[in-house]
């Protein structure tokens, strides 16, 4: 097993066979595996004074799956990289849209068509960036809208009470969530997934204001309000990946 570490980033990393694992060690009682999209980096969360045979044990035990994650995001579709040009293809709400440039004659705007076009009207020298961002908060103002319906009907169903939900860009989760603070986090690329999917993470994060960790009680809570969440599950992480490189 070999050491590398950066001093700068605080990060551990070891080398296990062939493996590559990052190890982030914190005040955690129990060892958390995962995979992470879209290279498949393999990251591992121990508890501070786990020994080193424990991190090995914990990844060779996990080997045969940690293989089929890998190879699983190797051949998932990748989205192009966002140029914001006419003809362009654009996701929303799991549907495929054509992106059609218009000049603005008022207020910037993104409307989606029934046509399966989606159109957005800017200046004529608006960069890629900057339409890109006006992109963004179109899908943001989607997610928000959808969520307004969504989090009082599961909040009711739960028994729960979330203490904010809240949209953003996220690089490694669909979705986290603060148990103290009852803070829920959604990833904005939700919105251009199928419905389904958004309030599969929704309910998953909401479940973990009754249980914290992925143990058979939070996945009996789960088959209960949900049935079919591990098919809302597949597929969520079938879909073609952003763009982006998610390392970071």
């Amino acid at each position: 097993m070999r050491h590398t570490k950066s001093n700068a980033q605080r990060i551990e990393v070891v080398r296990i066979g062939d493996i590559d694992v990052e190890l982030n060690r914190r005040a955690i009682k129990n060892i958390h595996l995962c995979v992470l999209p879209p290279n498949g980096k393999v990251r591992l969360s121990i508890p501070n004074d786990t020994s080193e045979q424990k991190v090995r044990l914990a990844v060779v035990n996990k080997l045969g799956w940690i293989k089929k994650q890998q190879s699983d995001f190797a051949s998932q579709e990748r989205q192009s990289i966002r140029e914001m040009v006419n003809g362009e293809c654009h996701y929303l709400w799991g549907r495929k849209y054509r992106l059609r440039l218009f000049e603005a004659k008022g207020k910037y705007s993104v409307t989606a068509k029934g046509n399966g076009h989606l159109v957005m009207a800017t200046a004529e020298n608006t960069s890629a960036d900057n339409k890109l961002k006006l992109l963004n908060r179109f899908y943001r103002a989607e997610m928000q809208r959808s969520l307004e319906k969504l989090l009082p009907q599961w909040e009711k169903k739960l028994g729960v009470n979330a203490g904010s939900l809240n949209i953003k860009k996220m690089k490694t989760k669909w979705g986290s969530c603060n148990i103290q603070a009852k803070r829920i986090w959604l990833n904005l690329e939700l919105a251009k997934k199928p419905p389904e999917c958004i309030e599969y993470i929704l309910v998953h994060e909401l479940v973990h204001l009754l249980e914290r960790h992925h143990n058979e009680r939070f996945r009996s809570l789960m088959d209960k309000h949900m049935p079919n969440w591990k098919e809302r599950r597949d597929l969520l992480n079938s879909l073609p990946l952003a763009y982006e490189d998610w390392s970071y």
